[in-house]
Parts: structure tokens; sequence; C-alpha cells
């Protein structure tokens, strides 16, 4: 144990002492993947992980801040009687998780490396595997969703070593013949009255259907209303779902990584009832987006960005 904090001792002032001396600049990806890493060097919590983290928080925010990581003052500051950066001692005598990350000894929620700092001691209290980041993470949001699309990024950044995912695909490739309008909100009568939450593509059965962006395959088998369908969340908190399908492509499960333009399935026209039902309308793809703010999840019109990777489809 005192090998271990003589250990942690040297490497918090050898990157202290780097950070404060660094004058090479580097696009803010590369800024970020740094103070990543260099915490997990101090707290032995893989980058990814802090990675995943951050990226989640910046979706439901808008601000240019490098780091996003808010944690709230009741977990920042304890039962202290102060709401402002002040000295870490002082916020740990008052239960408080706010720690110094870059040495000046005042524990500041708006610097991110004490941010970072604070989040991995956090983690470490509960351990290094992937289980006990998930349930550290469970105790911290107590959100089943929110700690799922944090392991899935972490999952995708750590395959990749990136934290960039913007190449986009159009569900149909090139060649094939289809046809589509903005049906998102048209009525529907199956199952009750509804909306439709989605675009539908009519083609013929057994046209490709692919990924339309780098994520994990969230979900996956039969629905009354979508028949074979499959859900793949990306890393910006969006979830594409696609419905009706003939089949889906072979060794696709619950828990894999998709790349943008990678074949999921093909065209059906499965569905509106139980497990096997298919033709009762003509083969089509249903394709859905939501968007989850962290509290709820809510479908959004995804027409015209079918018309954008259209565009760019490659």
């Amino acid at each position: 144990m005192l090998k271990r904090t003589i250990i942690l001792i040297l490497c918090s002032y050898f990157l202290l002492t780097t950070i404060a001396h660094a004058e090479e600049k580097v696009d803010e990806d590369q800024q970020k993947i740094q103070l990543f890493k260099q915490m997990e060097v101090l707290t032995f919590i893989p980058w990814y992980y802090y990675a995943a983290i951050n990226q989640y928080e910046s979706n439901l925010i808008d601000d240019k801040q490098l780091i996003h990581i808010t944690i709230p003052d009741e977990k920042w500051y304890g039962l202290a009687p102060i709401r402002e950066k002040t000295n870490a001692s002082i916020i740990s005598m008052f239960g408080g998780m706010g720690m110094d990350g870059d040495g000046d000894r005042i524990a500041d929620p708006k610097n991110p490396r004490d941010t970072l700092l604070t989040i991995g001691t956090y983690l470490q209290q509960f351990g290094y595997t992937e289980q006990d980041i998930k349930t550290a993470l469970w105790h911290y949001y107590k959100r089943e969703l929110t700690v799922l699309s944090i392991m899935n990024y972490a999952k995708l950044f750590k395959k990749y070593q990136s934290i960039t995912f913007d190449t986009t695909a159009f569900p149909i490739p090139k060649g094939y013949n289809y046809s589509y309008r903005n049906t998102w909100g048209d009525a529907r009568g199956f199952g009750g009255r509804r909306i439709h939450e989605g675009t539908d593509i009519f083609a013929d059965y057994g046209t490709p259907v692919r990924s339309t962006q780098y994520g994990v395959v969230e979900l996956k088998g039969w629905n009354k209303y979508g028949g074979w369908r499959i859900g793949i969340r990306d890393i910006y908190n969006r979830y594409h779902y696609f419905a009706h399908l003939n089949g889906f492509a072979e060794g696709i499960e619950v828990g894999d990584i998709v790349e943008a333009g990678q074949t999921i399935g093909s065209v059906g026209s499965s569905g509106y009832g139980p497990p096997g039902t298919a033709g009762k309308f003509p083969p089509h793809l249903h394709y859905g987006l939501y968007k989850d703010d962290g509290k709820k999840e809510w479908s959004f019109d995804p027409y015209p960005y079918l018309k954008k990777w259209e565009r760019n489809n490659p």
C-alpha cells in the first residue's frame, strides 16, 4: 500500500510538472485524450471511461468547455457551508467529493483536472473491473440508460482509440432501388391510434440495410409493431431504430460495435402481429431517430438527416 502511494505521488508530481510546462499545441480531441490518459496514470481508471462520461454529459449541455463533466454542488461540496472553490481538505471534512487535480490545493468544480480527478477517485472506490465501473456509474447517475450509454461509448473509444465518430451512411447502399418521403408524424392505426415515429424507405425484399453511424447494438429481436428490428445508439445519445426487417446480418448481436455503412440486416415486411408475421404491407425499412436528454427519450424527424446522408451516400 505504501509503495503504491509513493508511486502515485511521484506520478502526480511528474504529470503536473509536464502539464505546467507543455508548449506543444494539439487539437481539442487530442487535448482531451491527453487529459484522460494523464488521469489514467494517476487513478488506474482507463482513459476511455473518462472520455465516455465526458461525451455523455457533453450531449446534455451546449457550451464550449474542453471538459463537460458537471458535478452537482451537493456532491462536490457535501455539507460545506460555502459553494465556491476552496481548499480540498475543507471540502473533504464536510463529506464533499471535490478534489485538487492540478496541485494548487484548491478544489474548483470548473477546473478540468480537478473535475476529472474527482470523478476518477469516486470510481476507484468501487474497483477497477468493468462491472465495478458500471456499479459506480449506477450509484452516481441512478439511471440504467445512462449507465448503458456510457459503457457503450467507452467500448467504442477503447476499440478505435478515438473519441470522434462523424462518419455517416445512408441506410440503403448505392445501386439498389428505393423511394421515400417524409412520413414522420403521420397517423397509424395498428395497435391503437398513434403517430408514425420515423421515415419509411420502400425497397425490394432482401435489400441490404446499413448502420447509419458508428454505435453499439442496444436492441435486437421481435416487436409486434416493428417486426424484426434492431436498435443502435451512437455517441451523441441518439438511438437509431431499424424495423420491419426480413432478417439480421449474420453474427450481429446486442453489445456489438457497428460501423457506419456496415450491413446489419435486410429489407422486409415483418410486423403487425406475433413473431414471424409478415406481408401485411409492402416491403420497406422503417427508420427512426430518438434522442436521450438524461431524463427521457423522444423521437424526432429523421427525414432531414436521411436527405443529407443520401447526398453523401458512399
